[in-house]
């Protein structure tokens, strides 16, 4: 379902206000948990105009992966769904280890 990049270094995307609070939202969700884009929305309080392109740069970086829900539920089409990427996740906590360190 995901197509996973998982090298020992990812270039690291401009972490900007809006791309912090998409990545803290990935990065809070379990490993595993795949979350969708509106669902993003209303928990950072950012605009789908917002959210999506962010989760398409990231995707590009290798830091995001996405696919479609593996089943279709009753009343709604499939979503896209998003995980953060392993190497990402690591990543992503070393970068916010440092900036809890220096604040």
């Amino acid at each position: 379902m995901f197509c996973h990049h998982d090298p020992m270094s990812l270039p690291r995307p401009r972490l900007t206000m809006t791309t912090r609070l998409v990545l803290d939202e990935l990065a809070d969700a379990a490993p595993h948990e795949a979350l969708w884009g509106y669902s993003i929305c209303r928990t950072t309080g950012l605009l789908p105009g917002t959210v999506y392109p962010i989760l398409a740069r990231l995707e590009r970086i290798g830091w995001v992966a996405s696919g479609m829900e593996p089943e279709l539920a009753q009343g709604r089409p499939r979503r896209r769904i998003y995980v953060l990427t392993a190497a990402a996740r690591r990543q992503y906590e070393d970068i916010r280890a440092a900036r809890a360190k220096s604040a």
